[in-house]
């Protein structure tokens, strides 16, 4: 078990079309573009090199970059698959693709689309991608828990074996989309910032408008 502070040690938002890293501005796509064609553009961006995106609903193929990005320069690689868990949260659940999956039932249900009905899909896909075996967890909820996602987190890496912990919001409904995930920490790094409400709503403020 571990014990001591949790820190906030990296963050990445996605909004408009925009992906921030740590606060600052690293890509901004064309703004016309719709969502899947940004989610390619994203993923031919940062990655590129994963073919298994392309099957993905939007709602993981938005947490997948998210975690891509927001993971791509730490060490979280070097953790043990089980000291690495997450805690996610969004509006809609999986409310985006249960509709395009119910389009598809008067026909053929779609076994592809099936998949992807139930919000959590998008933590194991983010888990298969970077090898993760730690505790996870989905809630739903009207708008970002500040407060959940200040203690939960610190609860998981202070009373499990978690070293580190992805946190945040990822929502998609139809072209209404928004990430917000931060890697949280039981270690203090450069410019790193104690886990608390105050400081998860400040950054998720932040670069929304």
């Amino acid at each position: 078990m571990n014990s001591g502070s949790t820190y906030i040690t990296g963050s990445c938002i996605i909004r408009q079309n925009r992906v921030y890293l740590n606060g600052s501005l690293l890509w901004e796509a064309d703004s016309a573009l719709e969502l899947p064609e940004f989610l390619r553009a994203g993923y031919d961006r940062f990655s590129g090199q994963y073919p298994k995106f392309h099957k993905m609903d939007a709602l993981s193929k938005l947490g997948w970059l998210a975690a891509e990005v927001l993971l791509k320069d730490t060490d979280i690689h070097l953790l043990s698959p089980e000291q690495t868990g997450m805690v996610l949260s969004n509006r809609s659940s999986s409310l985006d693709t249960d509709l395009r999956y119910y389009a598809t039932v008067k026909d053929f249900a779609s076994p592809a689309l099936f998949v992807y009905t139930l919000p959590n899909i998008v933590m194991g896909e983010i888990s298969i991608r970077h090898g993760f075996k730690g505790e996870n967890t989905f809630f739903v909820s009207d708008v970002f828990d500040t407060t959940l996602m200040s203690t939960y987190p610190a609860q998981l890496l202070a009373e499990t074996p978690l070293q580190a912990c992805i946190c945040g919001w990822v929502e998609v409904m139809e072209q209404q989309y928004e990430a917000v995930l931060f890697l949280v920490e039981n270690k203090q790094r450069n410019n790193a910032i104690p886990l608390t409400e105050a400081a998860l709503s400040s950054l998720y403020q932040q670069k929304n408008s």
